[in-house]
């Protein structure tokens, strides 16, 4: 169960035999000698855009389940998927047994090679346990005795092999209201030591749809924090991967609207529930906050609305603006009734042209084949430093909308803000 488990899913035997059996099924269902198969495949592949198209349309005019359009990638893998279906049913009739199971056998293959390119492009799960959500369902609650009780370490011995630990956490919304999935901790090692200091703060949000758990999957947070550690004596910040949604398909734009008071939930219910609970510096310069597209977006709105509680930003292809969908009309409905001074008056960029932020930090980095979302980042970038902010601006070669951006780039964040926690060497 444990090599099960430990099977990747981007790369090795199992990720090249897909490929391969795909490839195969592929061209058993395209192969055949007539010019009616031949209009067979384009009425296959005219359908199988026809009905990606509409249903994306509705998911994200209609459904609001994305606020973006999906990346061509996702959308090309999509419509090949379902034409390998559609031929499979033109193939059925008059095939006989043997020509039915290797057909079935072949739309399978050809499926699933396409849910696994989905899957690499975004980057999400990187083994057979990512995706079955096991690693994560085995991570304890945060016991009592790691949380703050006085001046000392916590009474649990330090982790094996020195490295920290995560834990899962409900943080309650007693001022909010909100009602958020469980948050997820990382400690790290030197939270375990008597003579420890208070700890800096990362706050991290993931995308839309999504889950706190994408950061220990597809941003691989624990390996990461603890390699940081390791270069800088046991010290690493305490880091809360908070929820701000309440489930995957629900967008509340962290903000204090018709949909939710989320944005009191992560400026004063979260920040009080982590001051309370755990060991960490109470200074505002050592409390910073990040994210992965949604989750970038609304890292970069409780800087600008809230610099008295994070003082840094990291946001890895953060969006312009909040947004439900591509109708900014809709959200501004919706959110707010057609307010549009309200919506307007929480928005990073205008919030950054009426206010200045000399003494805050942000990083932002994008995806250099993210279409769009390499625009957004150069005109937040320019607003940011405009704004006072002290910047640093990356771009990702080759990466698309994708967790590789947090995955290369969240190292760099971490030193780029070590001077300003005092951890740098």
């Amino acid at each position: 169960m444990d090599y099960l488990d430990e099977m990747s899913l981007v790369d090795g035997p199992f990720f090249w035999t897909i490929l391969g059996t795909g490839i195969s099924g592929a061209i058993y269902l395209l192969w055949r000698r007539s010019l009616r198969w031949v209009l067979a495949i384009a009425s296959a592949f005219v359908i199988a855009i026809a009905v990606v198209g509409v249903a994306h349309w509705l998911l994200v005019n209609v459904l609001l389940v994305f606020p973006e359009d999906l990346p061509g990638d996702v959308l090309v893998w999509s419509v090949i998927a379902l034409a390998a279906l559609a031929l499979f049913l033109f193939r059925l009739k008059g095939s006989p047994w043997h020509g039915k199971l290797l057909g079935t056998a072949s739309v399978l293959a050809v499926v699933l090679l396409c849910a696994l390119q989905v899957n690499r492009y975004f980057g999400l799960n990187h083994t057979v346990a990512d995706l079955l959500g096991h690693n994560v369902a085995q991570i304890p609650e945060l016991e009592p005795e790691l949380r703050k009780r006085g001046p000392g370490a916590p009474t649990s011995p330090t982790p094996p092999g020195g490295e920290g630990l995560v834990r899962r956490a409900a943080i309650p919304g007693p001022t909010s209201g909100f009602n958020a999935r469980e948050a997820f901790v990382y400690l790290p090692p030197a939270y375990f030591k008597a003579d420890r200091g208070r700890f800096p703060v990362l706050v991290l949000f993931a995308g839309q749809p999504g889950r706190p758990a994408d950061w220990l999957t597809g941003g691989m947070l624990e390996p990461t924090m603890n390699s940081f550690a390791a270069n800088n004596g046991g010290m690493a910040p305490v880091v809360v991967v908070v929820d701000p949604n309440g489930s995957d398909t629900r967008n509340t734009m962290c903000m204090d609207s018709r949909i939710a008071r989320a944005e009191s939930y992560l400026a004063v219910d979260v920040p009080q529930w982590i001051r309370s609970n755990l060991h960490v510096s109470p200074d505002a310069r050592k409390w910073a906050v990040g994210g992965f597209s949604f989750g970038a977006t609304c890292a970069m709105q409780m800087v600008t609305l809230h610099p008295e509680t994070y003082s840094a930003f990291i946001a890895f292809s953060a969006e312009r603006e909040p947004s439900l969908g591509p109708d900014r009309n809709r959200t501004v409905d919706m959110a707010f009734g057609g307010d549009i001074a309200a919506f307007d008056a929480l928005t990073p960029l205008n919030v950054m042209k009426r206010r200045g932020f000399s003494g805050h930090a942000g990083v932002i980095a994008v995806g250099g084949a993210d279409g769009e979302f390499t625009a957004f980042a150069t005109e937040l970038a320019e607003a940011a430093r405009e704004a006072g902010f002290d910047l640093k601006h990356a771009v990702v070669g080759g990466a698309g909308h994708s967790w590789a951006v947090a995955l290369q780039e969240l190292p760099g964040a971490m030193d780029f803000l070590a001077a300003r926690w005092g951890l740098a060497r």
